[in-house]
């Protein structure tokens, strides 16, 4: 094989085929992206055997052939090499590879294409077109959400529920739930519900472009998602995301509105004085205000009042100051919505007057 490229085009998707690659796998192979090169141009592939990417690349191919070289070490020199055409030259032996530009050259050595697994086919049909920009969102909004306990598979992805004329997606850990649902359609006839795992979403998330569309199909075993000449092969799930509308409490009968920016400053500081293994800050309710207040006995305790409208009961209701954090870092709102019944019961909070979605927060407060 030989061929030349241009860094920007060749560095821009070795940089994509990173978070494929697994850092430590027990087949060597995987640490290694495939390239496939013929008149056409150049054809780049990475996997885990879970989620794979497939890329394409403009280039002039001399000689056509297929070979494997380390992603890792090859994102590196490429990033480090001035912007000017690439050569990639397989030797004779094909065993080593050459890479040369302007007065650099190397020679790494590669493992047999052979030995690289083969991806399964793309489904012939598409089931939905999904708008990016609105996927993008439905991402961001939901997957810190998702359980990172291994031992939860059920959890280990984000629901997406594709209607006519909307889009959701849904995401929980069991101590907290992520609801957003999206206006648009994902295609005439689009009706789906799958589960997503969470590597998939953070590649799906970082192939979009805002104002494109991920063609979306699945087979018995895999789902795809081509946008921009990608192709994003992912394993499924096989598992049942639970009933999450039943958790999406009815009752809460109190409300607070806060501006976004005040609360988030204000959690951000407070927390800085809660006990690191709980990150609990507490809410406390009062007329007209909310003290937010955390402690830790061995170091010493914060808090800050917020002026707000409100005229309930006095309360205290103690949150996971990661759990607000993360909904507050996302929602575009000046204001947001607390709801809540009670200190033991789940809240939810929202952002007023957001533009083109929903987006429900269920949070658990903490027993401190």
């Amino acid at each position: 094989m030989e061929l030349v490229a241009r860094k920007n085009d060749l560095l821009k998707e070795l940089s994509l085929l990173q978070g494929i690659v697994e850092r430590k796998n027990t087949i060597p192979i995987l640490a290694n992206v495939l390239i496939q090169a013929d008149k056409s141009g150049v054809s780049l592939l990475a996997t885990d055997l879970d989620v794979g990417l497939r890329s394409k690349c403009e280039a002039t191919v001399t000689k056509t052939g297929t070979l494997t070289l380390p992603a890792k070490k090859l994102f590196e020199i490429v990033s480090a090499l001035p912007d000017t055409d690439i050569r990639i030259e397989e030797d004779k032996s094909g065993k080593s590879v050459t890479i040369a530009a302007d007065r650099f050259e190397s020679k790494m050595q590669t493992l047999p294409a052979s030995e690289f697994p083969t991806p399964p086919q793309d489904a012939a049909q598409v089931e939905a077109s999904l708008p990016g920009a609105a996927l993008k969102r439905l991402i961001s909004h939901t997957r810190f959400a998702i359980t990172s306990e291994d031992t939860r598979y059920f959890l280990n992805g984000a629901q997406l529920v594709l209607k006519s004329n909307e889009m959701s997606m849904i995401a929980t850990d069991g101590h907290r739930l992520a609801l957003v649902t999206v206006k648009e359609s994902a295609g005439k006839g689009a009706k789906s519900e799958v589960l997503l795992p969470r590597k998939t979403l953070n590649e799906v998330g970082r192939l979009i472009d805002d104002a494109g569309v991920v063609e979306f199909s699945q087979g018995e075993n895999h789902l795809f998602f081509k946008t921009e000449g990608r192709l994003l092969i992912s394993r499924k799930i096989d598992a049942n995301f639970p009933a999450y509308e039943r958790v999406i409490p009815k009752s809460n009968d109190k409300s607070i509105e806060f501006d976004r920016d005040r609360l988030a400053a204000a959690v951000k500081r407070v927390r800085l004085l809660s006990n690191e293994r709980s990150k609990a800050v507490r809410f406390v309710m009062g007329k007209d205000q909310v003290e937010i207040t955390s402690s830790t006995p061995e170091v010493g305790e914060a808090h800050e009042v917020l002026p707000v409208d409100y005229s309930g009961g006095a309360m205290q209701i103690c949150f996971n100051a990661d759990y607000v954090d993360n909904f507050l870092s996302v929602v575009e709102t000046e204001s947001v919505l607390l709801e809540f019944k009670d200190e033991m019961s789940q809240a939810v909070m929202k952002p007023i007057g957001a533009d083109g979605y929903e987006y429900t927060y269920v949070i658990m407060p903490m027993r401190i």
